[in-house]
């Protein structure tokens, strides 16, 4: 088999698999997709990140390819569906990096509780304010998860420390609840929670989900924390919760204006909604990083180079 890495990714274990396995492994480069194009027609496997994104369009020139696999747990750069019409299996790996998502969230949360982000820039410009950084407690608040996939119940269990009540959300899920984990409605996280924890993938269903409508459901101010995809979360209407105080403060790994390859904020950058986030102390932000730690990477490749292997040996 011939396989293309169209993304770099970290040199764990899902390349040296292909190699001892005597497979041929390239690499794409460049950034030219019309130039990757003329050669798609060589390859049966491609691992790709976000870099581009695969519709039929992509597939017309990719007329031998056997499998897409997605270093990651999105998919919606990849035309999932008219890729498995042309025979095509698609593979993604949101087990490898569940926990690292859920701990990032924790972390951005326990920062903005206990203004972390604000207090150690003032301790090293010599300021010493101890009343005015008085902290909260998770211990006793509600947290509303919405979605029970690989990050939202991960998110949950790891919660379960903190000893706050978790209600979960999932419009596709049922039965899940126990002795922890309240399985509930929409309408319980709206009149009940005091955290919202967003866990669910982006498509015509969720984008721009969580618009003014949605805040003004909240039957009381709550916390955000969206590690998911960022045009779930309309930033127009986040900036106008968090100034009418519908939205105590938010924890934002990704935003609505992302490049399409998440590595940096779109011409949108330098929109009043966005301008607004990025200089309130309200606002704990980073890098689309929430799923990015050495462990993951490596166990996101490993379980990726197991499915794979698992369907060339079907095929």
């Amino acid at each position: 088999m011939n396989i293309l890495f169209i993304d770099t990714l970290p040199p764990y274990t899902l390349e040296s698999r292909f190699i001892q396995a005597g497979f041929h492994v390239f690499h794409f480069t460049g950034s030219d997709k019309h130039e990757l194009f003329q050669t798609l027609n060589k390859y049966d496997g491609i691992v790709i990140r976000s870099k581009f994104v695969i519709d039929a369009e992509f597939l017309d020139y990719a007329p031998n390819l056997k499998f897409i696999a997605r270093a990651g747990a999105g998919m919606e750069n990849i035309d999932v569906i008219e890729a498995e019409k042309r025979g095509i299996r698609c593979f993604h790996s949101p087990e490898g990096n569940r926990d690292a998502v859920a701990e990032h969230a924790i972390g951005m949360l326990l920062m903005l509780f206990n203004r972390l982000h604000i207090a150690d820039a003032e301790v090293r410009k010599g300021k010493w304010q101890r009343f005015e950084n008085m902290g909260r407690e998770i211990m006793g608040k509600t947290v509303g998860i919405i979605g029970y996939g690989n990050t939202g119940s991960s998110m949950a269990k790891k919660l379960l420390g903190f000893d706050a009540r978790i209600l979960v959300y999932d419009k596709y899920k049922y039965g899940f609840g126990n002795e922890y984990i309240v399985e509930s409605s929409i309408e319980d996280l709206f009149s009940e929670a005091d955290i919202l924890s967003l866990h669910i993938p982006l498509n015509a269903e969720t984008q721009g989900w969580v618009n003014d409508s949605f805040i003004q459901s909240f039957s009381k101010p709550i916390y955000l924390i969206n590690t998911s995809r960022g045009p779930i979360v309309q930033t127009g209407a986040l900036s106008r919760g968090i100034q009418n105080g519908q939205i105590l403060g938010a924890c934002l790994d990704v935003i609505e204006y992302e490049s399409h390859k998440f590595d940096s904020p779109s011409s949108h950058q330098h929109h009043p909604d966005y301008l607004f986030l990025i200089s309130s102390e309200k606002v704990v932000m980073s890098p689309h990083i929430a799923g990015w730690t050495h462990e993951s990477f490596a166990k996101m490749n490993e379980i990726l180079a197991e499915k794979i292997f698992r369907f060339i040996g079907e095929v």
